[in-house]
């Protein structure tokens, strides 16, 4: 059985697709079939209808925020999160886009405008301080392009989207974050540390 919506804590996640650019050494899919009980290997994409219905038939009230995050990169699925997106905003629900960034090399370049009316926060892995790093952990499917890439979508994210967020794990060291904390100062988006373990991306 597919499973395209699942519970964490006060939030519900979006689980579109199984596709992703990154093999990141850390990644959640290393260590598991799933999150919480919930095997997110999917068999077959959902539609934005299937996932707008199953939202309809759902009590929406007591979640805190919508998240697309699941076992694949949600840009692979990026019309399937505008769609989807934008009717849980009319709705006056917050959401979360959990991302690696690489949306000029996954979309396009007009990704980040598209998102303003979909999301209210875009929460983007930065992992590393450069290319070479980033591709040693993260192992882009674009090489060290993936890197920049993910800066110019948080460039152009900031001032669209109500909140941007860089994240890190916490395991790639302190000087190592330091560097990152000022890559996301100098963008001017918000930073976050990680815990490393299943749930480190929720």
């Amino acid at each position: 059985m597919n499973t395209y919506l699942y519970d964490y804590g006060d939030k519900l996640y979006i689980n579109l697709t199984n596709k992703c650019s990154n093999a990141c050494v850390f990644c959640v899919r290393n260590m598991s079939e799933g999150v919480g009980g919930n095997n997110l290997w999917l068999q077959k994409e959902p539609s934005s209808e299937e996932i707008i219905e199953e939202l309809k038939n759902r009590d929406l009230s007591g979640y805190t925020e919508f998240v697309f995050c699941g076992f694949g990169e949600p840009l692979f699925a990026f019309d399937k999160i505008v769609e989807i997106g934008g009717f849980l905003r009319k709705a006056g629900k917050k959401v979360r886009l959990n991302t690696n960034g690489q949306a000029d090399l996954i979309v396009g370049r007009n990704a980040a405008e598209r998102l303003e009316d979909a999301v209210d926060t875009v929460s983007i892995s930065l992992n590393a301080s450069d290319a070479k790093k980033y591709n040693e952990i993260c192992e882009c499917a674009y090489g060290e392009d993936g890197f920049f890439s993910m800066l110019r979508f948080a460039k152009e994210c900031v001032g669209r989207v109500k909140r941007v967020i860089f994240s890190v794990v916490n395991t790639i060291g302190e000087d190592e974050i330091k560097r990152c904390e000022k890559i996301a100062a100098d963008i001017g988006a918000e930073f976050r540390v990680r815990k490393y373990d299943v749930y480190a991306s929720r």
